[in-house]
């Protein structure tokens, strides 16, 4: 699905509707030595293996896409939730 660079919507920092530039929302790089990483590779050591399950099929055939919009107003940056598609992309 295309999404256009620029987009008319609601901006709840201005409270009106104003002219939003459009990417998409990608995540970034997790630490490795943050709480959750260290506490599951404890979980992983030893004899035992795997805590959980690991999955092996997966279900869904799509990502969700999440849209970052950037105000031109006000310079703030908000979400617009994810979307269920094969491929997003902003056209030119």
């Amino acid at each position: 699905m295309k999404f256009p660079k620029e987009m008319k919507t609601y901006c709840p920092y201005c409270k009106h509707h104003t002219v939003h530039s459009v990417s998409l929302y990608k995540r970034g790089k997790e630490r490795a030595t943050s709480w959750g990483a260290r506490r599951q590779a404890g979980r992983k050591r030893g004899y035992g293996g795997q805590k959980f399950p690991e999955l092996v099929r997966t279900a869904k055939t799509t990502k969700k896409a999440t849209l970052k919009l950037h105000c031109k107003d006000c310079n703030k940056e908000l979400m617009r939730y994810g979307i269920r598609l094969r491929k997003a992309e902003i056209e030119p």
